[in-house]
């Protein structure tokens, strides 16, 4: 089934990216947002996040290849989208979209699937010991965006310190310490090209609250 949904969303991305422009965001640079359409992820993964009145980064998520994202989305006035990795965009216009039953129909699944991270990131954010928020983000992580490799499941985008402590509400420095310690239990290693790789038998226990 899921292998089956894979081949339905790269059907669907293929027809929608057809004939289309497609633009592109290096790492770490911020994507333009307007309130006139939204972006679908091509190819990449985009961190969505808000800021405080304090200047403090809030992390709301992130969107996967498929995944539509931008203003049109959100209530919030300071929402901002950045390259996690370097993206692939295309652009459909709100006017597009209504005329479009498929492509609004297309838009559905994807909207569910960040509503369900939202609320799983909500439930992280509840966590009183930030060890906990951690190694529940590192769950939701290994689920959402993890790749099977031969020392266990590989996250596809590099993270720094600072993107991590950003989305569970915590300093660097924290996170540095509380990464130290994974490392010397076993839970997690890095990769030649510094992606975190999480062991086997480590981090399944995201959705036990």
């Amino acid at each position: 089934m899921i292998q089956a949904s894979k081949v339905v969303l790269e059907s669907e991305r293929a027809e929608s990216t057809e004939g289309r422009r497609l633009h592109f965001y290096a790492k770490g640079e911020n994507i333009p947002l307007v309130s006139q359409g939204v972006w679908q992820v091509c190819q990449g993964l985009v961190q969505l996040s808000t800021l405080c009145q304090n200047g403090e980064e809030i992390w709301l998520g992130w969107a996967e290849p498929s995944t539509f994202f931008g203003n049109w989305f959100s209530l919030l006035t300071a929402y901002q989208a950045t390259a996690l990795s370097d993206v692939h965009l295309i652009w459909f216009s709100l006017a597009e979209i209504n005329a479009s039953p498929r492509l609004a129909s297309a838009m559905l699944p994807q909207m569910v699937r960040r509503m369900r991270q939202t609320e799983a990131l909500l439930a992280i954010a509840g966590q009183r010991r930030v060890e906990d928020r951690l190694q529940r983000l590192l769950s939701l992580m290994k689920q959402e965006i993890g790749q099977p490799i031969a020392e266990g499941t590989r996250l596809g985008v590099r993270l720094t310190h600072q993107n991590l402590a950003n989305a569970i509400g915590t300093t660097r420095v924290t996170i540095t310490r509380l990464l130290s310690k994974l490392k010397k239990e076993g839970a997690i290693t890095l990769g030649s090209d510094r992606h975190i790789i999480l062991k086997d038998g480590y981090f399944t226990n995201i959705g036990n609250w």
